[in-house]
């Protein structure tokens, strides 16, 4: 009993983690992929002026998480990470150029051009990386004796451009209705533009992954189909979320579209840990199976319980500070 319920534990606390990072830092990786589409070099300063004081701190939750999932469930490490070296490795890459681009541009004159490339550049790598590994997770992984024993590739699919793409298209939701929440003038103008038109790309995304995923995975099918009263909640409220998003940005309001996308990818991410729950590794292994002994989950627990509100306060406390609109050159 202590080891279930220290697992359940680690589990809301990985999947809280989790969670937190595609939601804080979704926003300024989709402002890096409409970086090629603003239309001009004053919107970009605009922009990346936006995220620059807090996207290194939404990625504390990216560090937060992959500690804990190593501390608490080391056989997951030991089965994806041969599974997903090459996905997990090109996107960390991406996060790299990235985060170079965002130290550098501003410094740059001549060569602008350059690191507005590497910024767009390494947002759409480890945006398409990550949601290629989690079209991975869903279909599957060829296991044997508690050893990855598929191939270098067996990640790159055809389902897993689907996935990749369509978070691609979702954070670029993300970006853009960040965007219309910390600008004005000509920058809002263009951001409420292209707000439906994500929307859709991501809706028909999320159709296509919807329609796909029960011929990859057959116990994602019975999920679905058998405990539709159950299940069907989350992605019914995530088209309430698109229909407000809809209805946000054709009243011009400000605010209201980033909460409802959030709320969208809120209630699909649910979706997704609802369809695969308790499977950590799919299509056997449960997290019960690849929980580290008791000793070490409690050992962690009681440093990881105070971490997280210390994260918490500071991430609460520089999105105060940081509040309001942006300009060119900061905020006012």
């Amino acid at each position: 009993m202590e080891l279930i319920n220290l697992t359940m534990i680690w589990a809301l606390i990985i999947g809280f983690g989790v969670m937190m990072y595609i939601l804080m830092d979704g926003f300024d990786l989709g402002v890096g992929i409409l970086y090629p589409f603003a239309p001009n070099e004053e919107a970009r300063d605009v922009m990346m002026n936006s995220v620059a004081p807090v996207w290194d701190g939404n990625e504390t939750w990216l560090i937060l998480g992959g500690a804990g999932l190593l501390a608490a469930f080391p056989l997951v490490y030991t089965i994806l990470l041969p599974a997903l070296y090459l996905g997990v490795f090109l996107m960390l890459a991406g996060l790299i150029f990235r985060g170079i681009a965002f130290e550098f541009r501003f410094k740059s004159r001549r060569n602008r051009h350059w690191w507005n490339i590497a910024f767009c550049g390494g947002s759409m790598l480890a945006t398409f990386c990550q949601g290629v590994v989690v079209g991975a997770y869903i279909q599957g992984f060829t296991v044997e004796n508690d050893v990855y024993v598929g191939g270098a590739f067996d990640w790159l699919s055809p389902f897993t451009v689907i996935t990749g793409l369509s978070l691609v298209a979702g954070y670029a939701l993300l970006g853009a209705t960040w965007t219309i929440m910390k600008s004005e003038g000509e920058v809002q103008d263009w951001a409420y533009r292209i707000t439906p038109k994500l929307l859709v790309l991501v809706l028909i995304g999320f159709a296509v992954i919807s329609l796909y995923t029960p011929f990859v995975d057959e116990y994602v099918r019975e999920r679905w189909f058998g405990h539709l009263s159950l299940f069907w909640i989350f992605p019914v409220l995530g088209l309430v979320c698109a229909a407000w998003i809809w209805r946000a940005v054709g009243r011009r309001n400000e605010g209201q579209p980033f909460v409802a996308t959030l709320g969208l990818f809120l209630f699909s991410y649910l979706g997704l840990v609802a369809s695969k729950w308790p499977y950590l590794v799919p299509p056997d292994i449960t997290i019960w199976d690849a929980a580290s002994a008791p000793e070490s989950q409690l050992f962690l627990l009681l440093g990881v319980l105070f971490v997280i509100p210390v994260v918490l306060g500071y991430t609460a406390w520089s999105y105060w500070v940081f509040r309001g609109k942006v300009r060119g050159h900061g905020y006012h």
